[in-house]
């Protein structure tokens, strides 16, 4: 679409004063000052901000302008975009036996942020322990294992503070990006379905809502007419791989007779992770540099992620020597390219730094 053109404020001024004088002969909007030049300038000032005003929706709704109608036309094609998650896990609270905490407790971590209990429980063996979610989704509630969580209010027999179990509070997450709606958006257009291929899969897996960012289909695996899917989820921020809540939902989605050809036999699948720690001496060795080094070596990761896939061991030297503030480094190990199962992807794992 060409682009629509706003004349400038002072072309407007002008046709404002020039209308004023036409339809009010004798008089001139043109001295400053006066009150008819004082209407002239509000005048123009109002309709360049509503020429701006038109040009800027004209742009936003066009979707690969990624404006406010990238919703209602990615919906029309069934992509909706994913809400925030709120984090869940297991608390536990020392408490007398018989004693317990009821649905919809509230309680409190360190932090500040607040959970619900979703499952009740009563206690047995000197402790009760109950299922909770965080009260405000997105990433932030994620807690990790043995974090302290305070009740709000006083129950009879149980002792106020409690931990987090030991699978820790996850599966927080932030709502889907306008970016990444974008991609799910354009990936339905340009593959439409085309009754069960590869780009399918990924499309249903990606609408499940499980957050999937990164979609493998292969054939064949567990014999003919089988398809296997794996997917990650890179968004989330305990771990890229999906737990099996998350699988089930996607095989869920994926078997509505809506969507999975009746002959075919799905298994969706986590990946297995293949952790990359690499031993490197840098030079200066300052956490400032080391800190360079990880963010290198972590985009590294996620361009290059693939199930199955080869990492060059030439591609992690480059990408440290890359670091902002190395000067020079020693890559100890891995010594050769690391490569990956059949079922594995590489995840990005706690380097070692040696002086």
């Amino acid at each position: 679409m060409a682009d629509f053109d706003i004349p400038s404020l002072r072309k407007l001024i002008t046709d404002a004063e020039s209308d004023i004088q036409g339809e009010l002969p004798g008089t001139d909007a043109t001295l400053r000052r006066r009150n008819l030049n004082v209407l002239a300038r509000v005048m123009a000032g109002f309709t360049h901000g509503l020429y701006g005003f038109i040009r800027n929706f004209l742009k936003q709704c066009l979707p690969w302008s990624k404006g406010f109608l990238l919703r209602q036309w990615a919906e029309i094609w069934g992509i909706y975009q994913e809400p925030p998650v709120s984090a869940t896990g297991v608390a536990t609270f020392p408490a007398a036996d018989g004693k317990g905490i009821d649905f919809d407790q509230r309680m409190q971590s360190d932090a500040g942020l607040e959970y619900a209990v979703v499952v009740a429980g009563i206690a047995s063996g000197g402790s009760v322990s109950v299922q909770v979610k965080a009260v405000t989704a997105g990433t932030a509630g994620n807690l990790a294992a043995t974090s302290k969580l305070t009740l709000l209010t006083t129950v009879e027999g149980v002792t106020a503070e409690g931990l987090v179990g030991s699978d820790g509070l996850t599966g927080g997450r932030e709502q889907e990006s306008i970016d990444s709606l974008w991609a799910r958006f354009l990936e339905r257009v340009q593959k439409p379905a085309h009754g069960g291929n590869a780009d399918d899969y990924v499309t249903w897996v990606k609408e499940s809502g499980v957050g999937a960012t990164k979609v493998w289909v292969r054939s064949g695996l567990d014999g003919l007419d089988t398809v296997q899917v794996f997917f990650i989820c890179e968004n989330n921020a305990d771990s890229i791989i999906p737990s099996p809540a998350l699988v089930a939902q996607a095989l869920a989605y994926i078997q509505e007779p809506s969507r999975k050809p009746v002959a075919a036999s799905v298994g969706v699948y986590a990946p297995t992770p293949k952790i990359f720690a690499p031993t490197i001496r840098v030079v200066p060795n300052t956490p400032t540099v080391r800190n360079a080094v990880l963010v290198q070596l972590n985009d590294l990761i996620t361009r290059e992620r693939d199930l199955g896939g080869k990492l060059l061991i030439s591609h992690i030297n480059e990408e440290i020597s890359l670091a902002d503030g190395e000067t020079d480094h020693t890559l100890i190990s891995p010594t050769a390219d690391i490569q990956c199962a059949a079922n594995e992807v590489l995840v990005m794992g706690t380097p070692q730094w040696t002086a």
